[in-house]
């Protein structure tokens, strides 16, 4: 029962932080229907090689192919220009591929007409101008995540600081962390669970801390189940190379860890494939025993909730 601050004294001289340096998106869009004028509410969740935008959203009544919605800029910003989305085909779970009516990258125009996409546990209509510092890592650096790595959101630059004091190391991996993370494991039984796709990247720089960081005894912590996943994912290729691609690994009890050593991770709900992540790491009984021990002591579950190190 500690708190980050403490951090540097619960790890080892000679342990390998390994952050992911993923940069959520404002990707959270407020618009009307074009033809009706009706309310609509969505999310970008990526962008196909033709340019085409994956959506989702909500809105009263049934939207309908070739259809266009009109994307309003958030309160906080002003632009001369207009976003049309052009509903271009439904997918499976409510997803839609659109055609923007603007040019540039999708970055750029979501930095234009896009706010966080807060946890739909922050009940705000309207976002905050320090919703875009805080809802960010302070190492975040590539663009393409529409939810926060939130194990990285305790860190400061003056905690990173005094690891780095302490002899303790710093590396990065990317993991884009998509909607499909946040989604409840609806199947009978978590070995038929469709696991969602994210994409990630293992450079060559943290394969090499981290071999070094073997050679001298150190251990490999894991900031968050997105770098579980990320390391675990080129590791289940063989020895760890610098790798970039797709991951639709799914880590659930029994599972053999190759690459992590240790896990800082928050506190995540039941039937998420989070949580069998973190319960295939530190044990079925063992993990029950703490989230009673968190229950009681009234710890914060959610993205800004509290955090554990598991060992």
């Amino acid at each position: 029962h500690r708190t980050i601050s403490d951090l540097p004294d619960l790890l080892r001289t000679g342990d390998l932080l390994v952050l992911n340096e993923t940069r959520v998106l404002p990707a959270r869009l407020q618009g009307v229907r074009t033809a009706t004028g009706g309310k609509w509410e969505g999310l970008f969740l990526a962008a196909a090689e033709d340019g085409a935008w994956r959506i989702i959203g909500k809105t009263r009544g049934r939207l309908q192919e070739g259809e266009s919605i009109t994307i309003q800029p958030p309160v906080d910003r002003e632009s001369s220009s207009s976003l049309t989305l052009q509903l271009v085909a439904r997918g499976e779970e409510g997803e839609w591929r659109a055609h923007p009516n603007l040019p540039g990258d999708p970055a750029s125009l979501l930095e234009q007409f896009g706010s966080m996409p807060l946890p739909p546990y922050i009940h705000r209509d309207q976002p905050q101008a320090g919703d875009r510092e805080r809802y960010q890592t302070v190492y975040a650096r590539t663009p393409g995540a529409v939810a926060a790595p939130t194990a990285g959101l305790h860190f400061t630059p003056e905690l990173l600081a005094a690891c780095a004091a302490r002899g303790i190391g710093c590396a990065a991996v990317t993991l884009h962390v998509g909607l499909g993370t946040f989604r409840p494991v609806t199947a009978a039984r978590l070995s038929e669970h469709v696991m969602h796709r994210e994409w990630c990247e293992l450079p060559e720089a943290t394969v090499e801390a981290i071999a070094a960081t073997r050679a001298q005894g150190g251990r490999i912590v894991a900031v968050g189940t997105t770098v579980v996943r990320t390391l675990e994912s080129v590791a289940a290729r063989g020895p760890l190379t610098a790798w970039g691609g797709e991951t639709d690994l799914l880590i659930r009890p029994p599972y053999e860890f190759r690459a992590v050593d240790a896990l800082l991770t928050n506190f995540h709900l039941p039937r998420s494939t989070l949580l069998a992540l973190v319960y295939a790491f530190g044990g079925r009984d063992f993990l029950r025993r703490a989230y009673d021990v968190a229950i009681a002591e009234k710890y914060r579950f959610y993205s800004y909730g509290d955090a554990m190190l598991v060992e």
